[in-house]
């Protein structure tokens, strides 16, 4: 097979293949089965057809289009693989431009491909973050939350105010019809916490038990969606919440503290730490916004074009893929179809452009990702879905989403390092030791080194054991599971 590249743009290549017609023989084999399989010819079992016979029933046109439909992926395959510096990161565009019976099969592939990214120096980059300051007014803010939650309800006799509990009956019509689905009895809600409907606060607030108020609101779900509706609230009682004192014996009950002055210390120094963690992510974001803004990022179209659709489909779909009714819902929000257009591309040119700068960066560092990163998120994104780890990781494979964790990961690694190398300063002007707060890089590879090694060895073990079973010998199989790198090797050469 001949094959050769050439560049159309930064982010573009034509691979163009030619493929001599004996490299073939495999294809045309595959091909006569499967055709056979399919088609009765009278005087043989199915699939038992000779290859001339199949030919001299239904055409060479047909047995060629078998090959050419089965050859031309596994070959442009091969080219990008043996082709230097061509990372393919989105589908090819496939033409096929001659078939040579009996001599050759040329055909060419455009395809975007990774662009060559130089990424500037990480030491060179500079941030500022928040100060870590706890307040005497935080320490209080967090110390009524937890007298919050050994408060009690008491019923008093006054109109309902922010932050009362109230018990209501609510029903809604619209255009005199009944809505059954927002019609309930004795239920429960805070003044102010809002998420239940639109406007409902206010009509709450200034209502005294077995006091009503009527009020528009649009509804957002069930059968009168997007429907202005005519909501009726009645209070029928309301409560305020009382809270336990604030000292020593509180501190004991909530707390395994035994003075409030020992509990509030230690309300200080957690809030303390959650203001450090919050300084990472300031730190990571801003870095992470430096590093792109200071490279230049030649983007894919298609794979812009991709996440473009996406987005897209992810917004039509909650309207039945009804674009008349989804730019009518824009126009409620004051916003354009134009504006979203726009804003959407906007959001996909910033993706991508983040995606190829943070793999160029973890290339050039040889980001590595352990087993235990691995297994760490996907438990963690199994808990966010709400799903078993072993049920999740089914799904992410059957998807062919395990490459796309993996590599999500190792840009995540890489953008720590960057963090590491950048200066951050505080609004005072203090450095702050980022290597304090994301932890020791040295004792981080030794870790991922002491686990490499280890699943080495009793890969090593296992190989042993298995070379010396009569099974294996006789028969030859083997293991041809892909591992984690090679999941991200694919992902990045897909997504």
């Amino acid at each position: 097979m001949k094959s050769t590249v050439e560049r159309l743009s930064p982010t573009r290549v034509r691979i163009n293949v030619e493929v001599p017609f004996d490299e073939l023989k495999p294809d045309f084999d595959r091909a006569y089965k499967k055709i056979a399989q399919q088609v009765r010819v009278p005087g043989f079992r199915p699939g038992k057809a000779p290859a001339r016979i199949i030919e001299a029933r239904l055409g060479r046109g047909v047995v060629l289009e078998e090959v050419v439909n089965g050859a031309v992926p596994a070959k442009y395959g091969e080219a990008v693989d043996a082709a230097e510096d061509v990372n393919p990161i989105g589908r090819p565009d496939i033409e096929v431009t001659e078939i040579a019976d009996g001599d050759k099969l040329s055909f060419k592939a455009e395809v975007d491909v990774r662009p060559e990214i130089k990424l500037p120096d990480l030491s060179a980059l500079a941030v500022s973050v928040d100060d870590v300051e706890v307040t005497d007014a935080d320490v209080e803010e967090q110390l009524d939350n937890l007298r919050a939650r050994f408060g009690t309800l008491v019923g008093v006799d006054r109109p309902a105010a922010k932050d009362d509990f109230v018990l209501i009956d609510l029903s809604a019509t619209v255009d005199g019809t009944p809505v059954e689905d927002a019609t309930t009895t004795g239920f429960s809600y805070q003044v102010g916490q809002g998420g239940l409907i639109d406007g409902i606060d206010e009509a709450i607030e200034g209502l005294s038990a077995d006091e009503e108020a009527t009020f528009t609101s649009r509804l957002v779900a069930g059968e009168y969606a997007d429907k202005d509706a005519e909501v009726t609230v009645k209070v029928t009682a309301v409560k305020e919440r009382q809270l336990p004192e604030a000292d020593d014996e509180f501190a004991q009950l909530a707390s395994e503290f035994d003075t409030l002055e020992e509990l509030t210390a230690d309300l200080r120094e957690r809030l303390g730490r959650v203001r450090r963690m919050e300084q990472v992510t300031q730190a990571r974001d801003k870095v992470l916004e430096a590093l792109v803004a200071a490279t230049e990022v030649p983007l894919p179209e298609s794979v812009v074009q991709a996440e473009v659709d996406s987005a897209l489909h992810d917004a039509v779909h909650p309207f039945d893929h009804d674009e008349a009714r989804f730019e009518e819902f824009l126009v409620s929000q004051g916003r354009t179809r134009e504006q979203f257009d726009t804003e959407t591309r906007e959001a996909a040119e910033q993706s991508v452009r983040t995606r190829l700068v943070l793999d160029a960066l973890a290339e050039r560092e040889k980001t590595t990702v352990s087993e235990q990163e691995l297994t760490e998120r996907i438990v963690f994104q199994a808990q966010q879905y709400q799903m078993q780890p072993e049920e999740f990781v089914r799904r992410i494979q059957e998807a062919g989403q395990l490459g796309a964790v993996y590599s999500d990961v190792r840009r995540s690694k890489a953008l720590i390092s960057a963090v590491r190398a950048a200066t951050v300063t505080d609004e005072s002007g203090n450095e702050v030791d980022m290597s304090e707060l994301l932890g020791d890089e040295e004792a981080e590879e030794a870790a991922a080194t002491e686990s490499a090694t280890e699943s080495a060895t009793e890969a090593g073990e296992e190989s042993a054991d298995e070379a010396g079973e009569e099974s294996a010998e006789a028969t030859g199989e083997g293991s041809d599971e892909d591992t984690g790198a090679e999941d991200g090797d694919k992902a990045q050469a897909s997504s």
